[in-house]
């Protein structure tokens, strides 16, 4: 039966996209996975896959044009199938498979076309695509609770994606009558996540309402579905900054500044909405003071003179492990590395830089007042500089195509908790070392404190990685898809090095390259990294 497909939501903020251009004709086979089309959204322009297989039937946003979310983008099913149903059902805002039932017998017929009417003034939330690769999120924690009243711009929850811990609001205002993903709890995007509606609104029909429909999409909640006051009686709400289940309602800065500070968010009182914790309550903690256990000496007595025996060592204790649930964060990280690693030949490119040059240029520069340039940000504008002269290494593949990219985007991977993340150095090539120190530092505290939003981390066209400051003297990188290269940065060592002709210190640093074969050859890996080693040798170069 045939699918009809709709223009994705692919960012918080997005509203309409555009289709930068179409990677499927009309009359195409498409396999699930398959890219189906680029979109560009409010952010970046998406890579949109299919979720279906088939053939494409039909398109209905041409290249260049607009069309708002959840409108009519394409049609899949079987090749021949007749769409004009589909079409007029799309047209007079009724749902494919709603036109489609008239094929069907008669008693699926009549069960199918009895829908409940959705009650004025309730709307459906469901759960939101914070980012373009987000299949499903966690809720952290809810700041609002069933009956509180919610203005447009509040705050509902706090939801875990595969990137961040992110706010999410409230496009609409009423009363919150139902809650359909518990705190802690995992749902695939676009399945009920809230009911937000009119005060003694009956839950049980905005929910059959929203199931009766022929939206796939939305899921029947797990739970049988009480009034709302039933429900505030059952599960009243926590006093403080504490929620039902336990769990501290605080900010994700709020977080990482008291695990920074040592501080027990326990102890501290929330000043923002229903008592959540914000940066101000941290930083304006003080704890209080805890009485240190007097010890009490041992008394003393004489020392006597006794028979030491050794007694034989008995293994006491059990085995014993912990389950912890992966995050979104490293379920994805797994996912894309694992596809990256087996679907790309990797090989490995090493050379050792002469760092003598690069220290002293360094030392140099921030001896200026307020400028601070580090090791890694000159091999960031080496690399830059080096992609627009060896341009192949700047590349993506495809089947049909491999895509050289004219804009010079650098991802920098950062360590985070729960994982790594990238943030991406937008027009790399045209920064400055000083700019590019004050950029760094500006998105790895974003992905550290879980503020870096999903468009800071997306368009790399190369990567660095860089475990220098770790002792690491030398390392290999996954790269990172759809990139056709990432540089490994290992440590600077002091060792015995020959300089024209007599063996003196110096300092050296090994970076390697790893190459998507399918893309860079291994002579053009190699004029790549000596045109990198060239660079940071010689760091007066990137200045000219």
């Amino acid at each position: 039966m045939a699918e009809i497909i709709n223009m994705p939501r692919l960012s918080d903020t997005m509203e309409e996209g555009v289709v930068a251009s179409w990677l499927k004709k009309v009359g195409d086979k498409v396999e699930e996975g398959d890219i189906l089309a680029e979109i560009e959204t409010d952010k970046a322009t998406m890579e949109f896959e299919s979720f279906h297989e088939g053939t494409l039937l039909y398109i209905g946003v041409q290249e260049g044009e607009t069309a708002p979310v959840d409108t009519l983008l394409a049609i899949i099913g079987e090749k021949g199938e007749d769409v004009d149903a589909l079409l007029k059902g799309a047209g007079s805002g009724t749902t494919a498979t709603a036109e489609v039932v008239e094929e069907k017998p008669a008693e699926t017929k009549e069960v199918a076309t009895e829908k409940v009417a959705m009650p004025a003034g309730a709307i459906v939330v469901t759960m939101p695509r914070l980012s373009d690769t987000m299949e499903e999120g966690t809720v952290a924690s809810w700041l609002k609770q069933v009956g509180d009243n919610v203005e447009e711009g509040d705050i509902l929850a706090e939801i875990e994606t595969d990137k961040a811990t992110m706010e999410f609001e409230s496009f609409n205002e009423g009363t919150l009558l139902y809650i359909g993903v518990k705190e802690g709890e995992t749902a695939p995007v676009d399945s009920i996540l809230a009911v937000i509606g009119e005060k003694g609104t009956d839950v049980d029909t905005v929910l059959k309402a929203a199931t009766s429909g022929n939206d796939s999409s939305a899921e029947a909640p797990k739970e049988t579905t009480t009034a709302p006051a039933e429900v505030k009686a059952e599960a009243p709400k926590a006093s403080g900054n504490v929620s039902s289940n336990g769990r501290i309602i605080a900010s994700p800065l709020a977080k990482k500044i008291a695990a920074d500070k040592g501080i027990d968010l326990s102890q501290v009182q929330g000043s923002g909405d229903h008592g959540r914790i914000v940066k101000r309550d941290v930083e304006n903690f003080t704890p209080a003071a805890v009485a240190a256990p007097v010890a009490t000496p041992a008394s003393s007595a004489p020392a006597a003179k006794e028979t030491v025996t050794v007694t034989p060592f008995v293994p006491a204790g059990e085995e014993s492990s912990e389950e912890v649930k992966n995050s979104q964060m490293r379920k994805t990280i797994a996912r894309r590395l694992g596809e990256s690693k087996f679907a790309a030949p990797h090989y490995y490119l090493t050379v050792e830089l002469d760092m003598d040059n690069a220290i002293a240029s360094r030392k140099t520069i921030n001896a200026i007042p307020d400028i601070k340039v580090s090791f890694n940000d000159m091999i960031v504008k080496a690399c830059a500089m080096a992609l627009r002269k060896h341009p192949q290494v700047n590349t993506t593949w495809s089947d049909a195509s491999t895509i050289y990219h004219k804009h010079i985007h650098v991802g920098v991977a950062v360590a985070v908790d729960e994982g790594l993340l990238v943030p991406v150095l937008k027009f790399a090539d045209q920064m400055s070392l000083t700019t590019i120190g004050g950029k760094v530092r500006e998105l790895a505290g974003k992905a550290r404190n879980k503020k870096i939003s999903p468009a800071e981390m997306d368009g790399s066209t190369f990567t660095i990685s860089n475990l220098g400051m770790f002792g690491i003297l030398e390392f290999t990188s996954i790269i990172n898809q759809p990139n056709s290269a990432i540089l490994s940065v290992g440590t600077i060592v002091q060792k015995p090095v020959v300089k024209n002709g007599e063996i003196v210190v110096g300092n050296t640093m090994k970076v390697t390259l790893a190459c998507d074969h399918r893309t860079v050859d291994g002579a053009t890996g190699a004029q790549f990294l000596q045109t990198v080693k060239q660079y940071v040798e010689n760091p007066v170069t990137m200045l000219a």
